[in-house]
Parts: C-alpha cells; structure tokens; sequence
C-alpha cells in the first residue's frame, strides 16, 4: 500500500522494522496503523471463518450487483421493462448503495458492526428473494433500491470486521483476501448469473444472493463479536445528510449523463446538488469536533494516493466488463455464459496476487507495489487496444486480460490497506464505507466515461453505413452493436454486410477506449510514483534540520 510516511502514527509494524524516530526509507514504509489489538479476535479458527463469512457477505452484494446485467433481455420480454426501466432496476441498486455507504458504516461504528450486519443480511436476502416473484417492472425498481440500503448495511462492515478482528500481523494478509474477493466478485456474479439464465429463467437469479446471504446470516450469528467504537460523542446527524445528497447526486448524474444526455435537467439538477452538498459537507466536517468523516484526513497523502488508485482500479475494471462482455458476445458470438467464463482468467490472476500483495508490498514498499500494479494495469490495457482482433477470436484478448489481471491483484489491495489504516479503530466502519464509496463513485464514473467515448467513436465509425437505411433502422443501428445486430437479421440479404460492419465499427471503437483507460493508469502510477519524491524530499528536509 501506499503509504508516505516517515514516522507517521499509523503503520503496520512488525519487529524487522526500525522506530519511527530513525531514518526510513518512505518507499520501503508500511501504511501507518493506528489500531490496537485490543478487539482481535484470538482463536485462529475463529478468524478464518469471521474472514470466510465476510467474504461470502460480500459476494453476495457484488453479485446482486453484476449477476443481472445478463438478465436484462429476459426481464424485457417477461415483465415488459423498457430499457430505461431496465437501467434503473441496475443502477438503482447501485444508486442506494454507494449514496448510503458513509452514514450506514458511521451508524455500524457507533451502535455496533454486528447487529447493522444482521438486520443487512435479513433485509437483503428478503429483498432478493421477493423480487423472484415481480410481474411488473416498477415493484422490481423499488425492491432493487432496498436491496441497495440492506447491500450498504452489509458491505462496509464486512471490512471493518476483518479489520477489528485481526491482530496487525495477520491484518493486511487479511484485508488482501478480501480486496481479491472484491475484485473478482463482480465475474463471479456474472458466471453465475449466466449459468442460470442459460439453463433456466431469470427469478432463479436472486436466488444467488438469497442463498449466499442465508449462509452468511448464519455464520455471523455465531462466530462474528461484537465490535463497536466506545467514544461517546453526538451523531453527525447533517453529515451524515449532506454525504448522501453528494455521492447520490453525483453517482445519479454519472449514471443518467450517458442515457438522457449531459445536458439533460436530471442530469444538471442531480450535478448541481452533488457538488453544492460536496462543498457544504467539507465546509460542515471542518467545523464538527467529532466528524462522520475528518476530511483533514486527506492531507495524508497515503490515504489519498490509496483512494486515487483504487478509483482509478474499480473505474477501468467496470470499463473493461462493459467492453469485454460485448466484444465476446457480438463479436465472437459468445454465449453469455461462454462470455463470463472468458472473464476468468483475469479473476484467477487477481484473487492469489491480492492476497500476497500486502507481503510483496512489505518487503519492496507499499507505494512501489501500487504504482508497479498500475502500470501492469496500463500494459495489459494497452494489449487489449493492440492486439484484440475477431480473426484471432479469443486467443487475441487473453494476453491481455492476464496481464490486467495481474496488475489489478498488485494495486488493489494495498489501496484498500492505506485507506483503513488512516482511520482509527473506532472509525472502522467510516473507513471501509469510505474504501466502498471510492470504489462505487469509480466504478460509475468508468461506465459513464469509457462507455461514452467507446459509444461515441462506435458511431463515428458506423454512421455512412447506417445512413444508407431508411432513418429508423439507421437509428437503431448508432443506438450500439446490440441494436445494429438485431436490426440486420430483419434485413435479409443485406445483413451481413451491416454485420461486419457493425463488428468492425466496434472493434476500431475499442482502441482509443481502451488507450484512454491504459492512460488514466499510467497517470495513477505517476502520481503515486510522485507522491513519493515529494516525501521523500520532505525527510530529506525535516532529517538535515535535525541534524543542524
């Protein structure tokens, strides 16, 4: 992880490493850990499975999360959604996650982890398991939205569990598992979820997370402790307000931008008051003595390079499942099952490197194994826009979903490290409903962004051929390589040539998409890689002061 700081109070230590008063190497620095062992859990047995259920937990809330993407035509034709109705039964989920994340982690802290987790689980798996049973697309919206609240209720605390629970030498290894878990959930969901709509019909989706929140639910019950912060002070009750209005709106208008237009009134509106409410919650958090969040916290720069990574991380792999799922769809013909499964080996290369991660980072330094991760991420990127072609089918975009996956186990886990060890033990659940919103508001804005510029240069490229159909058709044909191939097999004769057209449109769309997102990582990597010069320049500075 990525962690600046030379006698900073918050570090992972163990004996091999000097006092803080001596010199240090910053780059070789573990990330500051303020926490005590004193809510550790002793039994070793016992923290395996508090570890395994968190996992499980949080699976469970990814995959509600991705596992109806490929659900989306079936729902259409079997409860009439249209596809705005379609978008909101998946961002709306989505929407009430990250807007609730902060408040719901705060509220964990003060009251406790354990019953927050339990009412969650209760709450989401009967969310899920009622929404099996919708005719109508508008009761699914509203139970999406509550499955979204109970997902805020369990995601954050599955963190600070983990966190709580393990002693510091065991904690990062810890933390690594569950990054890796996070990262590879969202392919996870979406195998399943493809192995069902291929074999059955699409209620038996839910019945993933249902399953999944069953087991946890009665995992936790008996091996999870109780844990809570033992500061009395008052709840920030307009913090708590102001940061659900910022990263809703802001969240609403990344994801309404690319649908409704930029310019739209939702989209202004919803822009408006995300950045009014961000600029009134910094101004609210510097004036409180005892903050839902110390925004001065920021000035660390480990916490801030952490978020910026992990930002960028869920931002370009979001990205990438929007590209990669239709290039193996409507290029090479996948099924959606065949599909998912050719986003595994990126989840095989994450899952192991995330949990090492943390022990490479120790011994080569946490800002090091980051910024080495990132630019891993760019290269594979940078693969895929070379050399993904449909002549070499498959074969041609493996390389690089290896090489990203390798790059994304590197960076991901340390980023999650630097952001929970910047707050206290007590703020546990502040700081992994912090970690969950950078990875949420990341993961939007790589949709909207990405998905923008690949839209935008799929129809630069297909509008002479398009423009020779009659305007409906043609429109249909711009909308995207979804609507271009369903419109060619209700021409006949000139399908093929609209076909491979279409497919070339896509393919040539990719490159600047995907060199754009291999930039956004090198870009991370640099600032990461400059963060720590300028520390570095720092101890050099603060160390010859001493001396004279």
């Amino acid at each position: 992880m990525l962690r600046s700081l030379v006698g900073s109070e918050m570090c992972i230590r163990d004996s091999t490493m000097p006092p803080p008063h001596e010199p240090v190497d910053v780059d070789l620095l573990d990330p500051v850990d303020p926490h005590t062992d004193d809510e550790a859990v002793a039994d070793a047995r016992q923290r395996r499975l508090i570890l395994i259920t968190m996992c499980v937990s949080l699976i469970a809330v990814i995959a509600s999360s991705s596992g109806l993407n490929v659900a989306q035509q079936a729902l259409a034709a079997d409860i009439g959604a249209s596809q705005g109705q379609l978008l909101w039964i998946i961002n709306g989920y989505t929407l009430a996650l990250a807007a609730l994340l902060m408040p719901i982690g705060a509220i964990g802290d003060r009251w406790g982890r354990k019953p927050i987790l339990i009412i969650g689980l209760v709450v989401f798996a009967a969310a899920n398991l009622a929404s099996a049973f919708v005719n109508s697309p508008e009761p699914l919206i509203a139970l999406r939205v509550v499955a979204g609240l109970a997902a805020a209720m369990i995601m954050p605390v599955t963190l600070s569990v983990i966190t709580t629970s393990f002693p510091a030498a065991e904690r990062a290894k810890a933390i690594g598992t569950w990054a890796g878990v996070a990262g590879a959930g969202g392919i996870i969901g979406l195998f399943a979820s493809a192995a069902i709509i291929d074999n059955t019909t699409w209620p038996w989706v839910f019945s993933i997370p249902v399953i999944l929140a069953a087991v946890s639910l009665a995992a936790t019950v008996f091996v999870v402790p109780h844990s809570r912060e033992h500061v009395e002070t008052g709840f920030d009750i307009p913090g708590a307000i102001l940061s659900v209005l910022a990263v809703g709106g802001l969240v609403l208008a990344i994801q309404e931008g690319p649908e409704r237009g930029w310019t739209s009134p939702l989209t202004i509106a919803a822009f408006v008051i995300g950045l009014a409410a961000s600029v009134a919650f910094v101004r609210a958090e510097l004036a409180r003595d005892h903050p839902l969040l110390d925004v001065r916290l920021f000035r660390n720069r480990g916490l801030t390079t952490g978020s910026v990574n992990l930002f960028v991380v869920f931002a370009l792999m979001f990205a990438l499942f929007l590209v990669l799922v239709q290039f193996l769809q409507a290029i090479l013909g996948y099924t959606a099952l065949r599909a998912a499964s050719g986003l595994l080996p990126m989840a095989v290369m994450m899952m192991p490197l995330s949990t090492i991660a943390p022990t490479i980072a120790h011994r080569v330094g946490y800002r090091r194994t980051v910024a080495s991760g990132m630019i891993t991420l760019s290269v594979g990127l940078v693969l895929l826009a070379v050399l993904a072609d449909p002549g070499s089918g498959y074969l041609s975009v493996l390389p690089g979903l290896l090489v990203i996956g390798a790059g994304v186990g590197l960076s991901m886990s340390p980023s999650t490290t630097a952001i929970t060890s910047s707050l206290t033990e007590d703020k546990q659940g502040v700081a992994s409903a912090l970690n969950d919103t950078v990875r949420e508001i990341g993961a939007a804005v790589g949709l909207a962004l990405i998905g923008s510029i690949l839209n935008s240069r799929y129809r630069a490229n297909i509008t002479d051929t398009a423009n020779t159909f009659p305007t409906d058709v043609a429109d249909r044909i711009k909308e995207g390589i979804g609507g271009a191939l369903s419109s060619a097999a209700q021409l006949g004769p000139d399908s093929p040539a609209l076909i491979t057209a279409a497919r070339n449109a896509y393919v040539d769309a990719m490159q600047p998409a995907m060199f754009l997102a291999a930039g956004f990582a090198a870009l991370a990597a640099a600032y990461t890689t400059w963060t720590g010069v300028q520390d570095k320049r720092r101890q050099t500075v603060s160390e010859n002061e001493q001396l004279d």
